[in-house]
């Protein structure tokens, strides 16, 4: 309806504004000046409403970015710090895991010493186990050889003194 209304207002403003006569020119400024206000006012009408809502949608949508980097913002330093107590965490668990790889190697190395010295200790038993058998092995040797000397030795050449330098030839 309103609409209706300011299209014959701008009709008639054009059927008044249309007619120039000789002798009203110097009237003729009053005539434009209520058309000019007159088309001021439809241009405010037509217009002013949308432009309204164009510069609040603009601002809202401003206003809505703004937010959204505030909110980005907000985010991005409770990541900071999420990460900063992470990194924290992380270096006292390396602390940590520094001062138990420690231990545990002392632990290890002291395991590693006690066992090579058994193991010394043992080689060390073995090898004298080992030389006693060996000299045993070569006193019965020697013996067998002194006796079997002696029994191939003539029965009546066999005394005391012939024993005796068959035992010195041998341990010498």
């Amino acid at each position: 309806m309103s609409r209706i209304l300011v299209f014959m207002l701008l009709i008639s403003t054009y059927a008044l504004a249309s007619g120039t006569n000789a002798e009203h020119a110097d009237t003729d400024i009053v005539q434009r000046t209520v058309n000019f206000l007159i088309f001021a006012g439809l241009i405010w009408y037509l217009i002013a409403e949308p432009v309204k809502n164009y510069f609040n949608s603009r601002s809202q949508s401003i206003a809505d970015e703004l937010q959204k980097v505030q909110d980005k913002l907000n985010e991005s330093m409770a990541l900071k710090k999420e990460a900063l107590a992470k990194i924290s965490d992380a270096e006292k668990y390396a602390q940590d895991l520094a001062a138990l790889s420690k231990k545990e190697n002392k632990i290890l190395n002291d395991n590693i010493m006690s066992q090579c010295e058994n193991d010394l200790e043992s080689l060390s038993k073995q090898h004298e186990s080992l030389m006693e058998f060996e000299q045993r092995k070569m006193v019965r040797g020697v013996v067998e050889d002194v006796l079997n000397d002696t029994l191939s030795q003539s029965a009546d050449g066999f005394d005391k003194e012939a024993m005796a330098n068959v035992i010195l030839k041998k341990v010498a």
